[in-house]
């Protein structure tokens, strides 16, 4: 079940290369999957913890309005890391992709806005709705990548797809381009991965050994991969034990 819509000639010397940006990872993220998605397609969470602080939250706070946000977040299947009440790196790419979702102006902050899309969210808009019980869909207009189990959200992640930027590698030239269309995971390597382009961290491929999900330190808030559907380093050391290789249905959709 593959209809590979690969644009042949200037993404053929990129496929060759194959996807990555440039720059050596940082130490991995816990290897362990978090309880929250793990009950993911089973059991609910507890219930909703609503985050309502009077002042705008932003990376580096501390504190019981933080853990608040942390634990909504996690409820709703945005993976923030740890709950404990520490606004790092995680939170604020769980903050991205809740806002990617909510429709929301993506920023490094908590605002009043935001904290009233909490209270009452809407849920990531559906691509494929009849695409199975188990799939991943990427909708590259909003940059985020939404984990479906048993027909459920069980994963929301930020996602930095192609960047559109002309580049050149030792196998050639050419537009970075995320090919959009209905494929399946292939296979996983653990671990990080060398390829022309750079590094791959724990790469679930869905084209060959070429185009992958794969964890970044760099997935910032604009497309920048090479092609490659780049996700958080956290989440990466945990996603490819959520999705079946090969076989799980991978769906890819929209432009920028």
């Amino acid at each position: 079940m593959r209809r590979l819509l690969i644009y042949v000639l200037p993404v053929l010397a990129l496929a060759l290369a194959g996807c990555r940006s440039v720059g050596a990872p940082s130490q991995a993220a816990r290897p362990a999957t978090p309880s929250h998605v793990a009950m993911a397609g089973g059991a609910s969470p507890s219930p909703a913890v609503s985050a309502s602080p009077q002042r705008a939250l932003r990376p580096g706070m501390r504190g019981r309005a933080v853990r608040l946000l942390q634990k909504r977040l996690a409820t709703l299947k945005y993976y923030p890391g740890r709950v404990n009440g520490r606004f790092g790196s995680d939170t604020l790419e769980a903050v991205w992709a809740f806002q990617e979702t909510q429709g929301l102006h993506p920023r490094d902050a908590v605002s009043s806005a935001m904290q009233r899309a909490l209270a009452s969210p809407r849920p990531p808009k559906v691509l494929v709705p009849h695409g199975g019980r188990l799939r991943v869909e990427v909708n590259i207009k909003d940059q985020v990548l939404v984990l479906y189990r048993r027909n459920h959200v069980a994963l929301v992640s930020h996602v930095s797809t192609a960047g559109g930027r002309y580049f050149c590698s030792p196998n050639g030239c050419g537009d970075p381009i995320t090919p959009t269309g209905d494929f399946t995971t292939l296979s996983f390597i653990p671990g990080r991965v060398t390829v022309p382009l750079g590094e791959m961290y724990n790469p679930v491929f869905f084209i060959g050994t070429l185009y992958a999900i794969h964890g970044d330190t760099r997935v910032p808030l604009r497309p920048a991969s090479h092609g490659c559907v780049r996700i958080p380093m956290d989440i990466a050391a945990f996603f490819h034990t959520l999705v079946p290789t090969p076989g799980t249905p991978v769906y890819i959709r929209g432009s920028r």
